[in-house]
């Protein structure tokens, strides 16, 4: 019987300079693989993987800085922005050529400046002379804002008064009379406890090489502002 010879001490299969091996695993008979080295620590981890861990953080941080770069904190409220502009002389211009109205274009005072404005139609707003039957009314509207900031609208049409005043404020009723500059303007207020605090109406039939104009002013400003408006306006030479 043979005897095995023992091996030198410090020496084994799969062992060098005193250090173990990790153990084989088997995966057939006669065959190993090597294991796997253990994965690094999160902190043992490159720069680069740093980097695009910390990437999504420093983006969040730019835009809410930004964000918070464009507010401001107002104590007081909201601040008054500047009002909206409108060109008048344009827009009247267009509406003259539009509606075959003598449109009239107010020179106001410095300060006045429009702000708003529109075209529009009363249905059987006026008898066609022609034919002696109601007919369309055409309107063409502007609103200014006075140096004071009071508003205060400027209507030219073609309709007859009582439909033209009843169409910017049901229930008002001829309650006076203006004279400016020769001119007759019929004042319209509202009657009733459903009409107090409602604004005044005034109006006036201009006439023009081309035919006649109601006009009419209307709005939140003082007995004043109404008469400037209306001043300027007769004094205008009308486009068409």
């Amino acid at each position: 019987m043979t005897s095995s010879s023992p091996e030198p001490d410090g020496q084994s299969d799969g062992q060098s300079d005193g250090q173990p091996a990790p153990e084989p695993t088997v995966v057939g008979e006669g065959q190993s693989v090597p294991v796997p080295r253990p994965a690094k620590a999160r902190l043992l981890q490159d720069g680069k993987d740093m980097f695009w861990s910390m990437a999504p953080l420093v983006v969040a941080c730019v835009a809410l800085a930004g964000m918070l770069g464009m507010c401001s904190f107002a104590p007081q409220g909201p601040g008054k922005g500047p009002a909206p502009q409108y060109d008048a002389p344009a827009a009247l211009k267009a509406d003259a050529a539009a509606l075959h109205i003598p449109i009239r274009v107010p020179v106001l005072p410095e300060g006045w400046h429009a702000n708003s404005g529109g075209r529009g139609s009363i249905d059987a707003g006026r008898i066609d002379p022609a034919t002696k039957q109601p007919a369309r009314a055409l309107t063409s509207k502007v609103g200014y804002l006075t140096a004071g900031g009071m508003y205060v609208a400027l209507t030219q049409s073609n309709a007859d008064e009582e439909k033209l005043v009843a169409s910017i404020h049901s229930g008002m009723y001829p309650t006076g009379a203006q004279d400016i500059g020769g001119v007759h303007w019929i004042v319209y207020d509202g009657a009733g406890d459903d009409q107090q605090g409602t604004e005044p109406i005034w109006t006036a039939k201009l006439n023009g090489p081309t035919g006649p104009a109601q006009i009419a002013v209307s709005g939140s400003a003082a007995a004043g502002d109404y008469r400037t408006l209306a001043e300027a306006t007769q004094k205008a030479t009308p486009i068409s």
